[in-house]
């Protein structure tokens, strides 16, 4: 088996530098974009600038303009973002048919065979970064690797815009130095496990048996095993296989309601509808997620008899399993829908539903060409016209990861 060639990329501070093409006067200045700072938001993304002051991603906004109390802050503008995002993915899919668009500013490239039209991959991935500064103006880092996670930890070494090259047969050297923490999967618990067992880089843990890996972690152990080798046969998966869609939000307050939690489960669901339509994709499963005041989280799902992308149907379906899971008057801190079982859908076929799902079709569709032409806002549910002044944080995509 030929040995694959890979390559990451991670846009800089992407919706911190998509601010500063929104507004040049920003360029060079400590930005964090993200929610109301006198609620409970979070950091989605900081320029460099504010990073120098500790400022990261997923922080909670308070703490992150203690540490910078001269932040400009900005509550992001998520359409651009988006539409810098597709830009991005164009160009990329220009290079290779497998581009595995992980987040809205990152993605795989296989590029394996590509030599012959581009050049190796360091050169495409040199070249995907000029490319990518030169017709969008956005900086990026890349790695490349022979796989996907060691090309993922190699993108995030030398930002901003660098550009680290692992040779086939140096994953593992590359590897041992770095902290336990860069690893795929281990998390601030698995780190904690790790660091009583006296492990602290991933060469401390490539050095131990798997079977005490095993016996410490069940059989995320033969994973860790496997990862602290550099060894990941992962596939990069293209857009059109992909597997979920989902949506969620954070309130700045938590809701006792369950009115206002159903309103909000209406909403996620017509949103993650239209994104079903607009990649042509159907679901055949609803995913419902959870998480209290306390942090607590949960997730329940349900099968479906037949794959939609119709909201009401979403809905349906969410609400039961929110009011199956909910727990009347507790405090509600997060709350998300998701669709998976993708299937690819190309046209509607009316007449295999009945009249209701045929009529929803045929109004869904006409919502997203106003929606299309007139923008997101245009066109709302009369459950939606609410006073201003709607407190919630909502989370569009992950925040940016940060090395």
């Amino acid at each position: 088996m030929p040995t694959r060639s890979i390559i990451h990329l991670d846009l800089d501070a992407f919706f911190a530098s998509v601010e500063e093409l929104l507004d040049p006067s920003l360029a060079g200045k400590p930005v964090i974009v993200g929610g109301d700072p006198a609620g409970r938001s979070v950091v989605s993304s900081a320029s460099y600038a504010a990073r120098a002051y500790g400022v990261r991603s997923a922080m909670p906004m308070a703490r992150a303009l203690r540490l910078c109390p001269h932040a400009i802050v900005r509550r992001g503008h998520f359409r651009e973002y988006r539409r810098y995002s597709e830009q991005v993915m164009a160009i990329l899919s220009g290079y290779t048919p497998l581009v595995e668009q992980v987040s809205i500013d990152e993605a795989f490239l296989d590029v394996t065979g590509c030599e012959r039209l581009w050049g190796s991959a360091p050169e495409i991935g040199a070249l995907l970064q000029r490319r990518i500064l030169e017709e969008c103006r956005l900086p990026s880092s890349v790695g490349v690797a022979s796989n996907k996670l060691v090309a993922k930890i190699a993108s995030g070494l030398r930002k901003p815009r660098g550009l680290v090259v692992v040779p086939p047969g140096e994953e593992a050297a590359f590897l041992a130095p770095l902290p336990i923490e860069e690893l795929w999967g281990v998390g601030q618990v698995a780190a904690r496990r790790l660091h009583d067992l006296g492990v602290r880089t991933i060469g401390d843990l490539a050095a131990l048996p798997r079977e005490a890996l095993v016996c410490a972690f069940g059989s995320f152990g033969n994973l860790l095993h496997e990862h602290a080798r550099g060894i990941d046969h992962g596939p990069v998966v293209p857009e059109s296989r992909r597997r979920s869609l989902s949506r969620e939000e954070t309130f700045a307050r938590d809701i006792t309601d369950e009115g206002e939690l159903e309103r909000v489960l209406l909403r996620l669901s017509d949103e993650v509808a239209a994104r079903l339509r607009r990649h042509s994709l159907q679901g055949r499963v609803v995913g419902l997620k959870l998480r209290y005041g306390d942090f607590a989280t949960l997730t329940r799902r349900v099968t479906l008899e037949q794959p939609t992308d119709l909201a009401p149907t979403i809905y349906e379906h969410a609400r039961g399993l929110l009011r199956r899971a909910w727990k009347p008057g507790a405090a509600v801190r997060l709350l998300g829908v998701g669709v998976a079982g993708l299937v690819e859908t190309p046209a509607y076929q009316l007449g295999l539903f009945g009249a209701d799902d045929e009529r929803w079709a045929r109004l869904s569709r006409a919502l997203d060409a106003i929606q299309a032409r007139f923008g997101d806002g245009a066109i709302r549910r009369a459950a939606f016209l609410e006073p201003e002044g709607d407190d919630s944080d909502i989370e569009d995509w992950p925040e940016e990861q940060e090395t």
